[in-house]
């Protein structure tokens, strides 16, 4: 008899610790901060505070006027910071109307994780690749410690960021799309797969320089769908058979991106090994996205790869916001009339209703990522 009470005790147990080890018993986390790092898909200026800004009709669908965004609204990383309740995220670049009390934001548009050795003037690559941005952050984290010394009162003190709070801060990440666009221009798919490991383990350094400077939790995106951007079929209106997949999207480049995500959830478990301390969520932005591409109808968008803004007919392309002629008219790359309908904002980045209905199946815990586990529960270990 007493045996079977042990077992039923033991068992009583296990299914505790997997509901705990599953984030269903684990507090909630509170971050004080969220500092990012990324491209286009998490900018929220810092690309328009480098170069030429973005403009209208960009921003238009909820912030009004160009707020420095590739989308018509808000991004994935402007619904995250509301999930977690706390404010937008200013560019680091950005010099005029920012706060970075609850965090920065270093990502630009264009950005890549290996340093590129081309300009932004020729096909848009930013100069701050994820070393830069790196860099940056530890420079920001340096100079908050220094000015919080000189803070002759509170009042001063609480405009800066708390230094104590950048070991209890989130760091996200969504970075690796421009590596591929760039790859699949320069290299045949077989050369470009061999430079994989070299691009994942640049991302892992970047991680590993964060922790040697405290952080401690990290929200890693993978890449999404490349092959299933409208910009790809551009100038390849009529695909041979096999090159494209069921839902209309680059079968070859999608196969590269899902490589490229495996390499990077790989690596991720790793550095959980090589960074005792930190709490590494890998998150299946791939699978939300691919979903979204496969259910539009149902969920109520258009057609995936129908562009919202800009001129897109046959091979003439005036984009989002720019002004160009075709057959001799005056043509403007105006928004549709309802972006919400919409995946596609202008060909590349998705519509604020795209960027919210992926936001809802990665916040919550995709079972896809690893862990599966809510943003509200990313600080604990697994």
């Amino acid at each position: 008899m007493e045996f079977w009470k042990l077992l039923l005790a033991s068992g009583f147990f296990l299914a505790f610790w997997v509901l705990a080890v599953g984030g269903q018993n684990l507090p909630p986390c509170s971050f004080p901060a969220i500092y990012n790092f990324g491209d286009s898909n998490s900018d929220t200026g810092g690309i328009s505070a480098a170069f030429e800004p973005i403009k209208a009709p960009y921003g238009e669908a909820f912030f009004h006027k160009p707020a420095g965004r590739d989308a018509d609204g808000r991004l994935i990383i402007d619904f995250l910071a509301e999930r977690l309740k706390l404010p937008y995220l200013s560019a680091y670049l950005n010099s005029l109307g920012t706060n970075y009390r609850h965090g920065a934001n270093f990502a630009t548009g264009g950005s890549t994780i290996r340093r590129p050795n081309e300009t932004i003037f020729q096909y848009g690559i930013s100069p701050f690749s994820l070393d830069m941005q790196t860099a940056q952050f530890l420079q920001f984290k340096a100079r908050t410690a220094d000015l919080y010394r000189q803070a002759k009162n509170p009042s001063e003190r609480s405009a800066l960021p708390d230094p104590r709070e950048f070991a209890e801060a989130l760091y996200t990440f969504d970075i690796g799309q421009n590596d591929l666009s760039m790859g699949f221009r320069k290299l045949s798919f077989d050369q470009f797969r061999a430079e994989l490991p070299d691009i994942v383990n640049q991302f892992a350094i970047a991680v590993h320089r964060i922790y040697e400077e405290g952080g401690r939790t990290f929200w890693i995106h993978n890449t999404g769908p490349v092959g299933c951007l409208p910009v790809q079929l551009f100038y390849n209106l009529n695909p041979p058979a096999g090159y494209l997949d069921d839902h209309g999207c680059v079968k070859a480049q999608n196969d590269v991106a899902v490589e490229f995500n495996t390499q990077l959830r790989d690596r991720v478990i790793k550095l959980r090994a090589e960074l005792p301390q930190a709490a590494i969520t890998y998150v299946d932005v791939y699978a939300a996205k691919y979903g979204l591409i496969g259910a539009a109808k149902t969920e109520g968008f258009a057609d995936p790869m129908k562009v919202c803004c800009g001129y897109h007919v046959g091979y003439d392309h005036i984009w989002c916001g720019n002004k160009g002629s075709v057959n001799g008219s005056d043509v403007y790359g105006a928004s549709c009339q309802n972006p919400s309908a919409f995946i596609s904002w202008d060909g590349v980045h998705y519509t604020e209703g795209a960027n919210q209905w992926v936001t809802n199946r990665i916040l919550t815990g995709s079972p896809s990522s690893n862990p599966a586990i809510p943003i509200t529960q990313a600080c604990h270990r697994h």
